[in-house]
């Protein structure tokens, strides 16, 4: 089943205008308003939250605004330029997100993420990581995700608070309680339709088409049943110039896996000639299959490093052509490096005295399209003493950070995601415990090491200026090796509450 999501910017002029600003904008604090011209009428386009808190909307006379709010920023509207910066946010989630991203002007994007969640670790994940790179990046936002491409359009500008998932086969069940102004429609229509007492989307849902589209046009019943999926909606990929891209239409269909697997082999030797005459060698790439239906099966690869090698980019598609439904046929084929960088050739050196270090860029490539990127990485110590904050994840084949391991006291092999509290007794201030229980286990404290004390970093936050920690490296009865600490210094209350937990487990 196709999954969308709609991405809702509602103050998008504002927003791209402070981001284009930069030092020079206006305070976050202050109350913005764009103004443009309606005939001989200077009027408010565009009002941020600030604004809009103050009273101020959208087509009011920009006069009347300033005489409402004393010290109101105004700034000219330029729609072109918050066209060109949409498209170029688009290109940003296009490389990011899913291969099929195209714009839904004004103020938003869609995206087709079937089957892309996984690679983000579910659909909430992936929501939750959109969103929080766009609020970071100073750009308000909702997101809703759905079947189809209106009610996601829908629920984004009427219920998400930031973001709403629509399980499968909630449609009708989403779209009923909606204002009629949800569906996309003139605004015509929806004063034209409360004039006849409809005052939802739910009074439509069932009401005979033929009146509504005598007296509405087919726009009116063509939103509604592709809204609720019995009319499919294409969202046409946004493609820029200069993207690389490749294209093959078919004279007739195709559908078997062998056939795929020839064209795609077709599709990557001139990608690659592309790429070769740009100096560029792919990071990723997008296969979309056009089906006779409409609908576009798409795969899509990632590599750690540039490539251009044929063979190799061709097994990596090849390895998911399982994922490819062809329905009756697939007429169009369309191969894109979404993701390319400056690639030069260098010539081979001949190693006599000093091996040659593997190249494991096709290793980490075939585990990360298996399994997804996100599981492919390393570690890399942080300059920390906190022992959760002492660590981080870097992609596979990162530069080494410079950063080194510490090695005065031990580590355990295994630390925990966070501390897990156990019960235990032992003797303040300095002195192991004799036992303790840990996921509903009583073990028997057979050796000890420690303290080792860790004090927290006062210049992050004032509640870690007196915080204590002393950790233990003990053994039980069965010849486990744990890591545990007290929080405090087993003296003084305001260091730490004194419970015990354990935090690692050694090999």
């Amino acid at each position: 089943m196709a999954r969308v999501i709609s991405v809702f910017l509602p103050t998008w002029p504002t927003d791209r205008l402070r981001r284009a600003a930069g030092d020079t904008a206006p305070p976050v604090e202050a109350p913005l308003i764009l103004a443009g011209r309606d005939r001989n009428r200077r009027i408010v386009t565009v009002v941020d939250a600030n604004a809009q808190a103050l009273g101020l909307r959208v087509g009011m006379a920009v006069t009347k605004a300033q005489a409402l709010v004393p010290g109101l920023v105004i700034e000219p509207a330029d729609p072109k330029a918050d066209a060109e910066s949409l498209e170029r946010l688009a290109l940003w989630l296009l490389q990011r997100i899913a291969p099929i991203v195209a714009v839904d002007p004004p103020d938003g994007i869609v995206i087709d993420s079937t089957g892309a969640d996984h690679l983000h670790g579910g659909e909430a994940a992936m929501l939750d990581a959109l969103i929080g790179r766009l609020v970071m990046s100073g750009v308000t936002a909702r997101a809703a995700i759905a079947d189809s491409w209106g009610v996601a359009h829908a629920l984004a500008r009427y219920e998400a608070d930031p973001v709403l998932i629509a399980m499968p086969g909630t449609c009708a069940d989403r779209l009923s309680p909606l204002p009629l102004e949800a569906l996309r429609l003139p605004p015509a229509i929806p004063a034209g339709l409360r004039d006849l007492g409809f005052a939802r989307i739910g009074d439509l849902i069932g009401q005979p088409r033929a009146p509504l589209t005598r007296r509405f046009g087919p726009e009116l019943c063509l939103r509604l049943d592709q809204a609720l999926g019995a009319v499919a909606e294409p969202i046409e990929p946004i493609r820029p110039e200069e993207l690389v891209s490749v294209r093959r239409v078919f004279a007739e269909p195709i559908a078997a896996a062998e056939t795929i697997a020839r064209y795609i082999g077709k599709l990557v030797a001139t990608l690659c000639e592309a790429l070769e005459s740009r100096s560029l060698g792919a990071r990723g790439l997008d296969l979309l299959c056009h089906r006779v239906d409409n609908r576009i099966e798409t795969v899509r690869i990632g590599l750690a490093r540039p490539v251009r090698d044929p063979a190799r980019l061709t097994r990596l598609l090849c390895d998911k052509i399982e994922t490819i439904d062809p329905g009756f046929g697939i007429e169009v084929m369309t191969l894109t490096a979404t993701l390319a960088e400056p690639l030069t050739e260098h010539q081979a050196v001949s190693h006599l005295i000093e091996a040659s270090e593997p190249d494991l860029s096709g290793l980490i490539d075939t585990l990360a399209n298996r399994v997804g990127a996100r599981a492919i990485y390393r570690f890399a110590p942080v300059a920390s003493d906190v022992p959760e904050r002492s660590v981080c994840r870097i992609p596979a084949l990162a530069e080494e950070t410079g950063a080194g391991w510490p090695d005065h006291w031990p580590r355990p092999s295994r630390l925990l995601p966070r501390p897990e509290p156990i019960e235990t007794m032992a003797l303040l201030p300095d002195h192991p415990p004799n036992w303790f229980r840990w996921r509903g286990v009583r073990r028997r404290v057979c050796r000890a090491d420690g303290p080792e004390r860790i004090f927290g970093e006062w210049w992050k936050r004032d509640a870690e200026l007196t915080a204590v920690r002393d950790y233990f490296r003990i053994e039980d009865d069965a010849g486990g090796r744990f890591w545990i600490f007290r929080a405090g210094d087993g003296e003084d209350m305001t260091t730490g509450s004194h419970c015990w937990f354990l935090h690692g487990v050694f090999g």
